[in-house]
């Protein structure tokens, strides 16, 4: 009995900063601009200036379209280790079939990001395991196809692909897709499901939602999103090789908890955790080799911002084993 009262006063001690969830919701946004401020002092400005600005958006397309599939996964409790696999098996398609006709490419490319996806839903809510599990497994299967494919050489694309490598074109889309994310998640019933799931899956049954259908469909979602995802790497890069897509899953996690997205989702996922998130992710990336050059003590400053990120703002009235 007292070891229980002694639990429960410290989980009261814990919880002290979440009885103000306002401010919780507040810190990605706030960690964003700091981390903006700090880094501009420390590289003398060079961060703000316009070349940095751009390169910092042109790696911003792919992991940005890319996060909202997985933003949906974990707003339903998930996890999802397998997206920097299905983007590079999803690429080399999209390389084969652009051969072909380019629209035909993108069509190919998100139809097999959805089979990869309902692979990984399949296996998830069938067979009732671990969605972590599963896709650790899938990623490694995915990731494997992309080396035996690539092993004579690169895949490459065809040169009207490269061609349509323009900024312009590239905002457009990514613009697109977010604005669709965006309605999808406010203003539709999946976007409710999603975050009742989230909070609890039996009491979300009850009210009348399909857990079992929802998990698969966010699946297949995830992967044709990333599929899609693939014709702007694709556009970039112009060829794929194995390591193509390489921890990219481990960026959107690590970005999707910068944004402030609570690791067992729920009611307090916001979609502007995707936005948040993934810009703070790759303003860190450009900035820290500036101010440290040495790779091993840009991974110890980036792994002390990410603790502390993630201490301030884990939801700890929600803590469970993840689904």
């Amino acid at each position: 009995m007292a070891e229980q009262i002694k639990e429960e006063k410290n989980v009261r001690g814990a919880l002290r900063f979440d009885q103000k969830p306002w401010v919780r919701e507040l810190l990605p946004l706030l960690g964003l601009l700091l981390i903006v401020v700090i880094f501009s002092f420390l590289t003398g400005g060079k961060i703000i200036q316009p070349k940095n600005l751009q390169l910092i958006l042109s790696q911003l397309y792919v992991p940005l379209i890319a996060a909202m599939g997985v933003f949906m996964i974990m707003t339903a409790g998930g996890l999802d280790f397998s997206q920097g696999s299905i983007l590079g098996l999803t690429s080399i398609i999209i390389c084969w079939v652009s051969q072909y006709h380019i629209l035909l490419a993108v069509v190919a490319g998100i139809f097999a990001g959805a089979l990869m996806g309902a692979f990984n839903g399949l296996f998830h809510v069938k067979f009732k395991i671990a969605s972590f599990i599963v896709t650790i497994c899938t990623m490694y299967l995915f990731r494997g196809l992309c080396q035996f494919i690539t092993t004579d050489g690169p895949i490459a694309a065809t040169v009207a692909v490269v061609a349509l490598n323009k900024t312009w074109l590239k905002i457009l889309l990514t613009g697109v897709v977010i604005l669709i994310g965006f309605f999808v998640f406010r203003f539709t019933r999946l976007g409710m499901d999603l975050r009742a799931i989230g909070a609890g899956e039996t009491a979300a049954r009850y009210s009348g939602c399909r857990p079992e259908l929802t998990k698969f469909l966010i699946y297949v979602a995830a992967g044709a999103i990333t599929g899609f995802a693939s014709f702007i790497n694709v556009m970039k890069v112009g060829s794929i090789t194995g390591t193509a897509g390489s921890q990219l899953e481990t960026q959107i996690l690590i970005a999707l908890v910068l944004g402030g997205l609570p690791i067992s989702g729920g009611a307090k996922a916001s979609f502007s955790n995707i936005l948040i998130g993934t810009l703070t992710y790759s303003i860190l990336e450009k900035s820290l080799p500036m101010v440290f050059p040495v790779s091993a003590t840009q991974q110890l400053v980036k792994g002390i911002i990410f603790l502390c990120v993630v201490a301030l703002t884990i939801d700890r009235k929600s803590l469970r084993v993840i689904k």
